[in-house]
């Protein structure tokens, strides 16, 4: 508990409880809109920026987000659809990745601090860094509350809610801008390369447990704030990095998840179906199919 009493380790806690949250959040509709790709390909282009911002002596922190901002407008400009989507992906992945390579190979030193996004520096995180990423989560969480039930919608029925005139193409690119910011938050964390851990598993286990969208959305916070939590309180006491705990953590409550959430389920039916013969034992004796228990009384 001593090691709580230093900066650094209250910075990681509280930047950790920032992007655990704002993770939790936009992962349930990420998992809604079947844009697991999408997270990987933002987040890897986001590294390209972060490499183009340490040629030209910029914050790689900058460049990590202006990357993944124009990875997102290019994904949501080139791929509404579904079938337009992959593509559009692979070929801004593939893209962003070869300017990553022409970027390290141009700047002649060696490149620690695009590298460390690579995997996560969330010990290293900064007050003013803690205080960035509070900003970024409040617009987020902002955002989001105020685009989520048509975005829902069009994530659940995207033809319907075309055809309702809701603006579906405006809401994928408002979203995948929210994406891009919430990337560039979990990266502190996890890093690139693990950035999945945080936006999709927690989101992942929350549906397998419940199919109530504000409760899903609860335990996607909580599954996330856990395994962020506890991975950086873990990696304090040990010589291995947080996000491999925090990838951990949160794959383990896949797991759980898969194993608790069909009998969960079976439960729920069981209850379902024994609802209506319960009902007619109480005092309902002809109650027909269909019928409500006030018109019988009349």
């Amino acid at each position: 508990m001593s090691l709580l009493r230093y900066d650094f380790v209250q910075n990681a806690l509280v930047a950790g409880a920032i992007i655990a949250v704002v993770a939790g959040l936009v992962g349930r509709f990420v998992v809604a809109r079947n844009l697991s790709f999408a997270v990987h390909g933002i987040a890897e282009v986001g590294f390209t920026g972060a490499a183009g911002a340490v040629l030209i002596g910029v914050e790689p922190v900058l460049g990590l987000m202006s990357g993944a901002l124009l990875a997102a407008l290019g994904i949501g400009t080139l791929g509404v659809r579904l079938r337009d989507r992959d593509v559009a992906i692979g070929s801004i992945l593939a893209f962003g990745l070869g300017l990553g390579v022409l970027f390290l190979t141009l700047y002649t030193r060696y490149a620690t601090e695009a590298f460390t996004i690579l995997f996560g520096t969330i010990t290293g995180v900064s007050r003013a860094e803690v205080f960035l990423l509070m900003g970024l989560g409040v617009v987020t969480l902002l955002a989001l509350a105020v685009i989520s039930r048509p975005l829902m919608f069009a994530s659940v029925d995207p033809e319907v809610a075309e055809a309702r005139g809701v603006p579906v193409r405006a809401l994928s690119i408002a979203f995948l801008v929210i994406l891009a910011i919430a990337v560039s938050e979990a990266v502190q964390v996890v890093g690139v390369l693990l950035v999945l851990t945080l936006l999709i598993t927690p989101a992942a286990s929350a549906q397998k447990l419940t199919a109530r969208p504000a409760l899903a959305s609860l335990l996607s916070v909580l599954i996330a704030f856990g395994c962020t939590m506890g991975g950086i309180l873990v990696s304090l006491v040990t010589p291995y990095p947080a996000s491999f705990y925090v990838s951990a953590l949160s794959f383990g409550s896949y797991l759980l998840a898969r194993l608790i959430g069909p009998r969960l389920a079976a439960s729920a039916r069981r209850g379902a179906d024994q609802a209506p013969a319960t009902a007619l034992r109480d005092g309902q004796p002809g109650l027909q199919v269909g019928q409500s228990p006030e018109k019988t009384s009349l």
